[in-house]
């Protein structure tokens, strides 16, 4: 044959693999013998499917690229090439040339991997903990070594499929008779079958268990923050290697302290008194609520700080604590912001509220008007400057 087989096929010489067989499963529904009885027709439907057959495949393409049908002998393409007509089908349906199928799937599998949640307070996703955990997981078998056949005995071949895993099904239809591959019902895609199954496992090679882990959270921690345990996870079937244990944090609400990102945020009520007049107040840090047996890493924690109230201190004021928040997963730390919120007396006694109105007479506020803040306006002022920009 000496025409070229990407002319035969219809297609370019760079064109890959999927127009490759779009174009021969057009060129095979067309000239098949059970569809077209014509000489002529049979004898180019084994040349496109010999053309397929090489360019199918990616080492043959590459050879014949490089030597033409010279790389395939005298015949173009050595003896005994063609295709039998389970091969076109695996062509129509994604299988292989040649006939090759996919073989017994396998006992041993990877385990799945598993999810666990933790609760932790606030300081410990700041600055971490170890903690042990009671994990109910699946485990190998230890009274057939996760092979899942009871002791003494193993999985013997399956005479059904002989080892194949699968079996073919032959059925007519207009283009003749299709093979198809199916998994074998006796052994279940396996190829083998456990005839005495482990009393332990039921044959599947692990059994669930409740052992204990050690896990380490790392500082800068956050809710929904996941640490990865490796090969911690389930026992695969028939013993196969485990997965991954993954732990998602939650992290309590604190009572004192807000967590924005690495920022920690709290407020401070002081009295009107002390705005007034200043004051300096000891707080205590998050560090003081870190539990830990090592005393060398508490007496390195400052379990509390300073903050100066200046006198005139208004509510709402902030102050920032730079670098005394929460430190971050892949280093820094955040800042503390305290809030000064300044009490006003609800329940005033005769004395105090003599005193009161005599200090209101001295900065001569007995009949306080208020005022607006500066650059503030009221809602009609606003109106009037939208339809008067100048």
């Amino acid at each position: 044959m000496s025409q070229d087989l990407y002319d035969l096929l219809g297609v370019s010489r760079d064109a890959d693999t999927d127009v490759i067989k779009k174009a021969y499963r057009k060129l095979a529904r067309q000239y098949h013998p059970d569809v077209n009885p014509d000489p002529d027709s049979q004898e180019r439907f084994k040349e496109v499917s010999r053309a397929y057959e090489v360019l199918s495949d990616p080492q043959k393409r590459a050879a014949y690229d490089r030597g033409g049908e010279a790389a395939f002998g005298a015949g173009g393409f050595g003896q005994g090439a063609g295709f039998s007509f389970t091969d076109i089908m695996d062509a129509f349906f994604g299988g292989q040339p040649g006939g090759q199928t996919r073989g017994p799937r396998p006992r041993v599998r990877r385990g799945q991997d598993a999810l666990i949640r933790l609760d932790i307070d606030l300081a410990e996703a700041a600055f971490g903990v170890t903690r042990e955990l009671k994990v109910d997981t699946a485990v190998a078998c230890t009274a057939c070594g996760g092979e899942g056949a009871a002791p003494g005995t193993h999985a013997v071949p399956c005479e059904t499929c002989r080892g194949a895993g699968e079996v073919a099904h032959v059925q007519r239809s207009f283009l003749g008779e299709i093979r198809t591959l199916r998994a074998c019902a006796a052994c279940r895609g396996f190829g083998s079958i456990i005839a005495d199954p482990c009393r332990e496992c039921s044959g599947d090679g692990r059994v669930r268990s409740r052992r204990a882990l050690t896990v380490k959270i790392p500082p800068g921690v956050d809710t929904g923050t996941r640490v990865q345990l490796s090969e911690q996870g389930e026992v695969g079937p028939g013993g196969g290697p485990p997965g991954d244990l993954y732990v998602e944090i939650s992290v309590a609400k604190h009572p004192t302290f807000i967590r924005h990102g690495n920022d920690l945020h709290c407020t401070v009520t002081v009295p009107m008194t002390a705005a007034a007049l200043g004051t300096t107040l000891e707080l205590p840090t998050l560090e003081a609520e870190v539990l830990s047996d090592d005393q060398e890493r508490l007496t390195d924690l400052e379990t509390s700080f300073e903050i100066e109230i200046k006198p005139g201190t208004q509510s709402g004021t902030e102050h920032v604590l730079r670098g005394r928040g929460v430190p971050g997963l892949r280093g820094g730390r955040g800042d503390l912001i305290v809030t000064i919120a300044v009490e006003t007396p609800t329940r005033l006694d005769a004395r105090q509220e003599e005193l009161l109105t005599e200090l209101a007479a001295i900065r001569g506020e007995e009949s306080p008007t208020g005022h607006l803040k500066e650059g503030a306006k009221s809602v009609f002022g606003r109106l009037r400057d939208a339809f008067n920009p100048h």
